[in-house]
């Protein structure tokens, strides 16, 4: 089973793709959707997340596009995960609003956040570099050096 949104599960692909494709030039949105078969719009908001939170690059003008902002071993599948669910509509309530069960408030919620964040801790441990290297291995990519510092 995987516990992952459909967008953080996108946001990782994208990630990835970028860290395998975009040596010489930058990596664009309609590349990335021609690859993945997704509609581009609804990728450049996950991409834009991935600006906002410092694990992509994006550049302007004709030759633009993105690419990692730091070296692949140095991002998480934890941290791509965190910055997407950031930019998601909450499915929790909103700060100051309590459940009016306490049931839910007291031994559900408090239960399952705890869970999450094992599983985040989880994701932490898997680098966009150890993505890369097993689809290097599956043939899905060419090997590359990364030298990005």
């Amino acid at each position: 089973m995987i516990l992952l949104s459909r967008r953080s599960l996108f946001a990782v692909a994208a990630v990835v793709d970028i860290a395998l494709h975009a040596r010489p030039v930058p990596v664009t949105a309609k590349a990335l959707a021609a690859r993945h078969d997704l509609p581009p719009r609804h990728l450049e908001t996950v991409l834009q997340a991935l600006v906002r939170s410092g694990i992509l690059k994006g550049l302007r003008g004709p030759r633009g596009g993105y690419e990692l902002a730091r070296e692949r071993r140095r991002v998480s599948v934890g941290e791509i995960v965190r910055a997407v669910q950031g930019s998601e509509e909450p499915t929790a309530p909103p700060d100051g609003a309590q459940p009016k069960s306490s049931l839910l408030a007291g031994v559900v919620v408090p239960a399952v956040a705890a869970a999450g964040e094992v599983y985040l801790g989880e994701l932490d441990r898997i680098t966009v570099e150890d993505l890369c290297g097993r689809a290097i291995r599956q043939g899905d990519a060419d090997p590359q050096v990364d030298f990005t510092i």
